[in-house]
C-alpha cells in the first residue's frame, strides 16, 4: 500500500428494525425502515457512479427469508442482557407475524452484493450490544458464530464487523480473530465518542458535543494512518472519522457548514495520505431520501476531485485491511 495515498472509506449498518427495536415502538419509525428500500438502490448506484466502494455491516437477522429462518440460526447461548429488553428474541420468538420490509432483506443483501466493491460485513446476528451488564464473551462468539453461518449460505465471506451502536469491546477481539474477523470499525480517539453502553444519563453531554462537531472542528479531522499492528491475529481497527448526520428540517441553514467540515477532512486525509472514514445508517436516508442523496453526492463528487488532484483512492473495510497487512503505520489522528 503507498502510505502517501489516501484512502476514502465509507461503511453502512444496515439494521431494520432490529436496530431501533429496543428504543422505538414499530410504528414510531415506520417511514424510515420501510425507506430503506429506496434509499439503498439509490445509495448503490451513487456509489457506482463515482466508483466508491463501502462496506456494508448487516444485521445477521436480516439474511433470513422470514421469522422460522431466523430462529433456525440463531445461537443456543442468546444475550443475558440484565436489562430484557435489549434482545430481540423474546421478540421474535412470540410475535406471530414479522413484516417482511420491516425485519428481512435477503433480496437487498443480495443487491449489495452484486454491485463491484461493495463489502457485505457483520453488524452482529442479533444486533449485540457488547457492553451491556450481564452478557459475555462466550455468547458474542455465538451470535458471530450464527452471522457468519448465515451469511455463508449466500457465499459471502465476513471478514469485517461494525459493533452495534458502537459498544467496542477490546476483550472481544481475540475471539473475533478465531472467527476469521481481519478488520472492525472504532470511534473516534476524542472523549466524546467514547464507547458507552446504553444508560441515556451519561449520553447526554457526549451527544450535544457530537452534533456540534458536526458543525465545528472540537474533536480534530480525525483523519489517521492505520497503526502498527504487532499481533498479526488482532483484527485491524478501521475506526470511524465522521458519522453522516442525515439531512435536519430544523438545521437546514446550517447543511453548507456541515459538509465544508467534512470536505475539510477529506482533503486533510488525501493531503497526509491518511484514511477518511464516514459511516451512516441506510435508515438515516429514509425519509428525506432526495436531499440525503444530494448531500451524500456532494461529498462523493468531492472524493472524485481528490482523486485526481492528489490520486486519494477508495477501498472498501476489507480491501484497506488487506493493503494494510505487513506495513507500519504512524499512530496519531490528526
Amino acid at each position: 500500500m503507498n502510505s502517501e495515498k489516501g484512502t476514502f472509506v465509507i461503511s453502512l449498518d444496515f439494521e431494520l428494525y432490529w436496530g431501533v427495536r429496543d428504543k422505538k415502538g414499530i410504528n414510531d419509525y415506520r417511514e424510515n425502515i420501510l425507506g430503506v428500500w429506496k434509499a439503498i438502490p439509490a445509495i448503490l448506484d451513487l456509489l457506482e457512479k463515482y466508483n466508491v466502494h463501502a462496506t456494508w455491516a448487516t444485521v445477521g437477522i436480516l439474511f433470513a427469508e422470514n421469522k422460522q429462518q431466523a430462529l433456525l440460526y440463531s445461537p443456543t447461548k442468546k444475550p443475558s442482557y440484565t436489562d430484557k429488553n435489549l434482545s430481540p428474541y423474546l421478540y421474535l420468538e412470540e410475535n406471530g407475524f414479522l413484516e417482511d420490509e420491516m425485519h428481512f432483506a435477503p433480496d437487498l443483501i443480495k443487491k449489495i452484493s452484486r454491485y463491484a466493491g461493495q463489502e457485505v460485513a457483520t453488524h452482529t446476528y442479533c444486533h449485540y450490544y457488547c457492553l451491556e451488564d450481564g452478557q459475555s464473551d462466550e455468547e458474542f462468539k455465538e451470535d458471530i458464530s450464527s452471522a457468519i453461518k448465515i451469511a455463508s449460505q449466500y457465499n459471502i465471506e465476513t471478514k469485517s464487523l461494525v459493533f452495534p451502536r458502537n459498544q467496542f469491546n477490546e476483550n472481544y477481539l481475540n475471539l473475533l480473530s478465531d472467527l476469521g474477523i481481519t478488520s472492525y470499525r472504532g470511534t473516534e480517539k476524542s472523549w466524546i465518542y467514547k464507547a458507552d453502553h446504553n444508560k441515556e444519563s451519561k449520553k447526554r453531554s457526549r451527544r450535544a458535543a457530537r452534533l456540534l462537531d458536526s458543525y465545528i472542528n472540537l474533536s480534530g479531522h480525525n483523519t489517521y494512518k492505520i497503526e502498527k499492528n504487532d499481533d498479526k491475529a488482532s483484527p485491524i481497527d478501521i475506526r470511524s472519522s465522521r458519522f453522516l448526520r442525515p439531512v435536519s428540517e430544523k438545521l437546514k441553514f446550517l447543511e453548507s457548514i456541515r459538509l465544508q467540515r467534512i470536505k475539510r477532512s477529506m482533503k486533510n486525509a488525501a493531503k497526509k495520505g491518511e484514511i477518511y472514514h464516514l459511516w451512516f445508517h441506510p435508515h438515516n436516508f429514509g425519509v428525506n431520501l432526495h436531499e440525503n442523496i444530494e448531500f451524500l453526492e456532494s461529498i462523493l463528487k468531492y472524493y472524485s476531485n481528490l482523486n485526481s488532484s492528489y490520486d486519494m483512492n477508495s477501498l472498501n473495510m476489507s480491501e484497506l485491511c488487506e493493503k494494510s497487512k505487513g506495513n507500519s503505520y504512524g499512530k496519531k489522528a490528526s
